[in-house]
C-alpha cells in the first residue's frame, strides 16, 4: 500500500508546474489521469532537443507513473467527456489562465456540483484575483516579479536566475500539499474544496528573512553572490584546484573551523568571537579566509573539514549528482522501460515511509496510449464509438504503445 492507493486525479495541467504536482502525488500512491490535446499532447513534448525515441528529456524528467487519455477541449464531446471522467475522480487539476475552464464548460462549481467530493486545483502565474490575474506566468517571468532574482547573482553583476525551473517547481510542491490538505479536511468533511495556487505567491513566500530584512529595516537586501546576510563565513571559496562551499553558521563551528585552517590567533580575536562581529567585520574577514583556503587544494580542505565536524560541501556538477553514491545507494535514481525511449532514467520524489522507497515506476506515457482503457474502464465505451470519437477528432487512441509497469 501507497499512501495515496486509491485516490484518483485527472490532470489538465502541462508543461511543469502542473505536471510536477501530479507526478508527486503518483509517487505517492495516486492514479493520474493526464488529459492531452490529441494532435501535440502536452507542450513539453515539443521541448528540446535532447530527445529519445520520439520523447523530449523535458517531459521524461516531470511525467513517470501517469497515464495519458488524449481528448480534445476544444469539442463539446471532448469536454462532455472530461465532465464525465471528473464525477468518478477525486483531484481535478488545471493550469490554464483564469476564466479558461469556465469557458470549456469545466469550472469548478459546476463539476463540484455533480461530484461533491471533488478537490478542484488551479496554478496560475499571478492568482485568480488581483490587478495582474490575466497576465501569462512563466518561470523565468515570476523570478524576476518575485525579488528572487534582484537578490541571486554577483554584487556587481546581473540579477540572476535560479538554475532550475524553481518557480515552477516550487508551485507544484504547494499545490500538492494544498490537495492533499483539501483531502484531508475532505475525509471529516465529505465535501472537496477548491485549491487556489499562484506562482507569484509561492515564489514570494520564499523571501522570508529577506523580506524580515526589509520590514525591520526599511532597506531592500542587495544581491551578495553567494554569501549570506546575516551569517560569515558562510559561502563559496577558491581552492588551488577548485570551488567548495564552507558553511560556518555558529561560534561553534567558528572555533573549530579556526583549528582547520590552523589560526588560533583568529579564534581569540575579539572582533569575530560572536556571529554579528563576523558580518560586521565581513570585509576583513572573508578575504582572510579566502587567501588562506587558496594555499591548498580541495581534498585538503574536506579532509580537515569533514574531521572537525565543520559544514563544507564540494561544487558538483549535474552529472556529478546524477552518479554520486550517496543517492544511487538510496534508491533516488530510478531506470523505466519506455516503449520507445528505451531505458528512461528520473532523479524520484525523496518520499519515504517506514525508511523505505517507493520502488516500482511506470515509464512517463506516450501520447493518447492509454485513452482506450481509460475511457473503456470509466465510462464503458465500446469499440465502436471509441472508433466514432477517434474518426472525428474527439479523441486520439494509440492503439500499438504497450504499457510498461
Amino acid at each position: 500500500m501507497k499512501p495515496l492507493d486509491g485516490v484518483r486525479i485527472l490532470d489538465l495541467s502541462r508543461v511543469v508546474s502542473g505536471p510536477f504536482c501530479t507526478m508527486l502525488l503518483a509517487d505517492l500512491g495516486a492514479e493520474v489521469i493526464k488529459i492531452e490535446e490529441p494532435a501535440t499532447g502536452d507542450d513539453s513534448r515539443a521541448f528540446g532537443p535532447p530527445f529519445i525515441g520520439g520523447e523530449s528529456a523535458y517531459f521524461l524528467s516531470v511525467n513517470r507513473n501517469k497515464q495519458s487519455c488524449a481528448i480534445n477541449l476544444k469539442s463539446p464531446e471532448g469536454v462532455r467527456i472530461v465532465q464525465a471522467l471528473a464525477a468518478s475522480c477525486d483531484v481535478m487539476i488545471d493550469n490554464f489562465r483564469p476564466g479558461t475552464m469556465e469557458r470549456l464548460g469545466l469550472g469548478y462549481e459546476g463539476l463540484r456540483a455533480a461530484n461533491p467530493r471533488l478537490v478542484s486545483c488551479s496554478i496560475t502565474g499571478f492568482g485568480r484575483t488581483g490587478p495582474d490575474a490575466n497576465r501569462p506566468g512563466y518561470d523565468l517571468i515570476i523570478q524576476g516579479e518575485s525579488g528572487i532574482m534582484d537578490i541571486t547573482g554577483e554584487p556587481t553583476g546581473l540579477p540572476t536566475k535560479v538554475g532550475t525551473s524553481i518557480a515552477d517547481l516550487l508551485t507544484g510542491q504547494f499545490a500538492t500539499q494544498g490537495i492533499m490538505a483539501a483531502l484531508l479536511e475532505r475525509s471529516t468533511t465529505g465535501k472537496g474544496r477548491h485549491v487556489d495556487i499562484a506562482m507569484l505567491d509561492c515564489m514570494a513566500s520564499l523571501l522570508t528573512f529577506n523580506a524580515g530584512i526589509y520590514f525591520t529595516t526599511g532597506q531592500s537586501p542587495k544581491r551578495r553572490g553567494n554569501a549570506h546576510p546575516t551569517i560569515a563565513p558562510y559561502e563559496t571559496f577558491k581552492a588551488s584546484d577548485g570551488w567548495l562551499n564552507i558553511g560556518v553558521a555558529n561560534d561553534k563551528f567558528w572555533q573549530l573551523f579556526c583549528g582547520v585552517i590552523e589560526r588560533p590567533d583568529l579564534a581569540n580575536d575579539s572582533r569575530y568571537a560572536k556571529a554579528a562581529d563576523r558580518v560586521a567585520h565581513r570585509e576583513v574577514l572573508v578575504p582572510l579566509v579566502a587567501d588562506i583556503v587558496a594555499t591548498a587544494p580541495r581534498k585538503h580542505w574536506i579532509e580537515r573539514l569533514a574531521r572537525a565536524g565543520v559544514p563544507y560541501g564540494d561544487i558538483r556538477s549535474v552529472q556529478e549528482v546524477c552518479e554520486a553514491e550517496q543517492l544511487t545507494t538510496r534508491g533516488m535514481i530510478v531506470e523505466m522501460e519506455h516503449p520507445t525511449a528505451g531505458v528512461v532514467k528520473n532523479i524520484v520524489s525523496p518520499f519515504r515511509f517506514d525508511d523505505k522507497a517507493r520502488s516500482v515506476h511506470t515509464p512517463p506515457p506516450v501520447l493518447a496510449q492509454h485513452t482506450t482503457a481509460i475511457l473503456k474502464t470509466f465510462l464503458n465505451l465500446s469499440d465502436e464509438r471509441l472508433e466514432e470519437l477517434s474518426s472525428r477528432g474527439v479523441i486520439r487512441r494509440n492503439e500499438e504503445v504497450k504499457d510498461h509497469g
